[in-house]
C-alpha cells in the first residue's frame, strides 16, 4: 500500500519508484513464489486525509505494508492507525524525529515504524551545521550567516539548533527566523536579509511556495547567495519551472546522475527511461523501501508481521543512494558507507553539480550572476 501525497511530484515520484522496484522483483518470479501488486491513496498533505488513506489501505484494502509519507505532521497522525492496524509502515518521504521517537518510547505499539528515507531532521540539521562551518564558512570565508525556515513540524527544532551551534562555531547569526508556509511577498525578509550584512542565506523549505521565493530573490538581485534544504529545487524541472531564476541556488538532495553506489548511474537512466522525467529523491527511497521489505520476508520465509519485523532490524541492502541500515528505533542510518546528504547547485545552463561533500564534488560552488565580479 503506498500513502503519500499524490498530486504532487514527491507523490508521483514514490508510486513509481516502488513500481519499478515491483515489476523487476515480478520479473524474477516474486517473493516466495507470490506476485508483488501495488494499491496506492492519497494522503493529501491533511491529518484527516491521511488517516482516511492509511485506514482504507490496511481495512478495505488489507495491504500487508505500508509505504509512503511526505508531511511529517501527517504522517504523526497517522501512527496510531498504523499501530491498530498492525501493519509495517516503511517512511518513504517524512523527516520529523518525532516520527521515530515512537518506537523508543513505546516498541511493543510502534515496532511496525520504518523510516527508508529520508534521513531525519535532526541528521539533516548535523549536516546543515556541518556545511555551514566546513564548507561556507572554512572553504568561502562567509563569517555571517542568516538562517531561514518554514514553519513546519519537521524544521521547528533546526533553526533553533542552527543559531546555537553555528555562533559556538564562531559564525555570527543576525537573524534566524521562521515565515509562514503561505507566505506570498518575501520582500520584507529580502529586504532584512540585505540590510544585516549577511554573506549567505540558509534557506529550510518544504512546502512554502519556493518557486515565488526564488523568483523574488532573482527579480530583487538580493546580494546574498541562498541555500540549505528546498524539497521543491529538487525537483528537475524546477530551474524551467522558475524560468532560469534557481541559479546558483544550493540544494540538498538524496540521488542525482553521480557515482553515489555501482547501481545508481543505471538506476537513473532506467527511470527517465521509463518515465521520461528525471526523478526526485522519493523515486529512490520508494525503489529502496520495496527491496528493503522483499529481502525482509524472503528471510523470514513468511509475511507474518512480527517474523519480518524482526528481519527488516537486520538489514543491510545497498541500493541507488547508498547502504540502507536501521538503528535500534528504526531510524535509517547516516554516514561514511551509509546514506549521506548531497548538496547541489543549479548552474547558469540548467544542469546540477554537487558541490559538497568535497570528496564527491562534481563541480565548485558559484556565486549568483549578480555577484559574479568580472
Amino acid at each position: 500500500g503506498i500513502n503519500t501525497a499524490i498530486q504532487l511530484q514527491v507523490g508521483r515520484d514514490t508510486i513509481d519508484g516502488a513500481k519499478m522496484a515491483i515489476d523487476e522483483i515480478n520479473a524474477k518470479g516474486g517473493v516466495l513464489g507470490r506476485k508483488l501488486e501495488m494499491v496506492t491513496a492519497d494522503e493529501g498533505e491533511s491529518p484527516k486525509e491521511g488517516v482516511a488513506s492509511v485506514n482504507k489501505l490496511t481495512g478495505d484494502k488489507n495491504v500487508n505494508v505500508l509505504m509512503g509519507g511526505y508531511d511529517s505532521g501527517v504522517t504523526l497522525a497517522e501512527l496510531p492507525h498504523i499501530s491498530r492496524a498492525q501493519t509495517i509502515f516503511l517512511g518513504t518521504g517524512s523527516a520529523s524525529p518525532a516520527i521515530q521517537a515512537k518506537v523508543k518510547e513505546d516498541y511493543a505499539n510502534y515496532k511496525y515504524i520504518f523510516r527508508v528515507n529520508p534521513l531525519s531532521s535532526a541528521i539533516q540539521a548535523a549536516d546543515l551545521l556541518k556545511f555551514m562551518t566546513d564548507n561556507l564558512k572554512a572553504q568561502k570565508g562567509y563569517t555571517k550567516i542568516s538562517i531561514l525556515g518554514e514553519n513546519a513540524k519537521w524544521v521547528q527544532d533546526m533553526v533553533p539548533y542552527l543559531k546555537k551551534n553555528a555562533t559556538a562555531a564562531g559564525i555570527e547569526v543576525p537573524f534566524a527566523e521562521f515565515f509562514d508556509p503561505q507566505t506570498a511577498d518575501f520582500s520584507p525578509i529580502f529586504a532584512k536579509v540585505k540590510d544585516s550584512g549577511s554573506q549567505f542565506l540558509l534557506t529550510i523549505l518544504s512546502h512554502a511556495a519556493s518557486d515565488v521565493f526564488v523568483k523574488q530573490w532573482y527579480d530583487a538581485k538580493v546580494p546574498v547567495p541562498i541555500g540549505g534544504i528546498d524539497v521543491k529545487s529538487m525537483d528537475t524541472n524546477f530551474f524551467t519551472r522558475v524560468g532560469g531564476k534557481a541559479v546558483s541556488e544550493v540544494t540538498t538532495n538524496y540521488i542525482v546522475r553521480a557515482p553515489l553506489t555501482p547501481s545508481t548511474i543505471q538506476w537513473w537512466d532506467n527511470f527517465e527511461k521509463l518515465y521520461k522525467r528525471a526523478p526526485v529523491y522519493t523515486a529512490t527511497g520508494a525503489y529502496d523501501a520495496v527491496y528493503v521489505y522483499a529481502e525482509a520476508v524472503t528471510r523470514a520465509k513468511t509475511t507474518d508481521t512480527d517474523a519480518v519485523i524482526k528481519e527488516l532490524e537486520k538489514t543491510s541492502y545497498t541500493g541507488p543512494r547508498g547502504k540502507v541500515e536501521f538503528d535500534e528505533v528504526h531510524e535509517l542510518k547516516s554516514g561514511p558507507g551509509f546514506i549521506n546528504v548531497l548538496y547541489v547547485q543549479w548552474q547558469p545552463d540548467g544542469s546540477r553539480v554537487v558541490v559538497w561533500p568535497k570528496e564527491i564534488a562534481t563541480g565548485k560552488m558559484i556565486d549568483p550572476p549578480w555577484l559574479v565580479k568580472n
